[in-house]
């Protein structure tokens, strides 16, 4: 059996490659390492449960409630709700481990499995390994130890997840958004309740679209995926700005008063610059990926912020802040994480405090972005290879030097294997666009050939 754990948990196909076969294994599998690991030591484990709105999701739940009540885990079933919202509850509750449904961003047939561990981090690459492990194991035969009367565990729905959720984002708050007209693009997902009534107990006026998901439309031509509709929607009601989460809603993009995008790169430089202004930017350093823009990274140095790159997916950037102390990072998708305030990316308190920098500042988003230049930058992603060989391929290596020449100092290349989808992303920077499209476009053909 091939890893099932990716950069973001497991995730694919709902009912061909995620199961409900597997979805109860795995939640067994994950009770288990976690109570062989002291997790539950003393006290009755208990279990937040979450999911976004796909229909997939539904069978899904059940499928994951079984296996941890099997395994004498109480279960609060929280209904739809944001990944970040699941990751906060696990830790406000003292829950000993969080569940979440969801493949994020990823079209409607697809679903996914996060575990959070207790306080509401992503569990370590080691007991995910584990819970694979022990999961692979009892998938071919051998018995689970399994409890019974009594000690079985016990489910019960825990409504009041949403107001709790919702308070703790409107308390962090550094200033209310009174009169501020915004419009929300919900992606018929998580967040389609729970953003609209943020927003608007902070004070804003809002205008929401993508907000009436009906388990087939998650991610259909909305959300932050798809910014033309919010783009539109911005421009024709005179809004501050747009904001755009995903089907989760871990992630947050904006839309400027014009309607011009404002990236996850240009989010936290806006972010970090407030942060620093109000003593809350610990070691004045943000976190960033290694697919954050060069631009970035020198508009940070020109304001006197330091960057450390991470590798990609918002549990290694998280890793990094927590080993150093670190109050901010992201990535350029849109996955911020306020650490003070979160322990996984927030799309819905992103979007909260952009547009409260946005109010106390007085100035424009478009203006406060414009603290970046957005260097030239080409993704190309490439389906249907072995993206195992990426760092193997000699053909690989050889057209990756070749490019790093041709670019110089003005610009890199980076390839990276999707954590999440079976593709090789291709990212190049240069000074100039066509230079950039050019030595993608190369690079994308090469990967085709030496990895198809």
């Amino acid at each position: 059996m091939g890893r099932l754990f990716g950069t973001d948990g497991v995730r694919g196909v709902a009912n061909v490659d995620l199961t409900a076969e597997m979805a109860l294994g795995l939640s067994v599998a994950a009770a288990h390492v976690l109570a062989e690991a002291g997790t539950f030591e003393g006290h009755r484990p208990v279990a937040v449960v979450g999911r976004d709105p796909r229909a997939s999701g539904e069978f899904l739940e059940a499928a994951v409630v079984a296996g941890l009540a099997s395994a004498g885990v109480d279960v609060l079933r929280v209904g739809v709700l944001p990944t970040p919202a699941v990751a906060y509850l696990t830790g406000s509750l003292g829950a000993d481990l969080g569940v979440m449904l969801s493949a994020s961003h990823n079209a409607m047939p697809d679903n996914g499995i996060k575990f959070f561990a207790r306080g509401g981090h992503k569990l370590a690459d080691e007991l995910e390994g584990r819970i694979e492990a022990i999961y692979d194991e009892h998938r071919t035969g051998a018995p689970w130890d399994r409890p019974t009367g009594s000690g079985v565990g016990r489910v019960r729905s825990y409504g009041e997840g949403f107001d709790r959720y919702v308070a703790h984002l409107i308390a962090v708050l550094p200033n209310r958004l009174d009169g501020m007209k915004i419009v929300l693009d919900e992606a018929h997902g998580a967040a389609a309740r729970v953003s609209p009534e943020a927003f608007t107990r902070a004070g804003a006026e809002i205008v929401t679209i993508g907000a009436e998901p009906d388990g087939l439309n998650i991610n259909d031509g909305c959300g932050s995926t798809h910014l033309g509709k919010l783009k539109a929607a911005v421009v024709e009601h005179g809004a501050a700005l747009g904001i755009a989460h995903d089907g989760d809603a871990d992630r947050c993009l904006a839309v400027d008063h014009t309607g011009e995008e404002v990236d996850g790169d240009q989010i936290l430089a806006v972010l970090a610059l407030a942060m620093k202004e109000r003593g809350a930017l610990r070691s004045d350093t943000v976190v960033a990926t290694v697919m954050s823009n060069l631009g970035f990274k020198l508009a940070m140095e020109a304001q006197g912020i330091s960057l450390v790159r991470a590798a990609v997916g918002d549990r290694y950037v998280l890793e990094e802040m927590k080993q150093h102390g670190y109050a901010l990072g992201g990535e350029q998708s849109g996955h911020v994480i306020i650490l003070d305030h979160a322990t996984t990316g927030d799309g819905t308190l992103t979007g909260l405090m952009l547009a409260a920098r946005v109010a106390q500042s007085g100035r424009t988003l478009r203006e406060l972005a414009s603290v970046m230049e957005r260097l030239p930058q080409v993704l190309i992603n490439v389906p249907d290879v072995d993206r195992s060989r990426v760092a193997s391929s000699a053909d690989l290596a050889a057209a990756v030097g070749e490019a790093e020449r041709e670019l110089g100092a003005t610009g890199r290349v980076l390839l990276r294997p999707s954590g999440t989808e079976p593709l090789v992303r291709v990212m190049v920077e240069a000074a100039d666009i066509d230079q950039a499209r050019s030595v993608a476009g190369r690079l994308a053909d090469v990967v085709k050939s030496a990895l198809g």
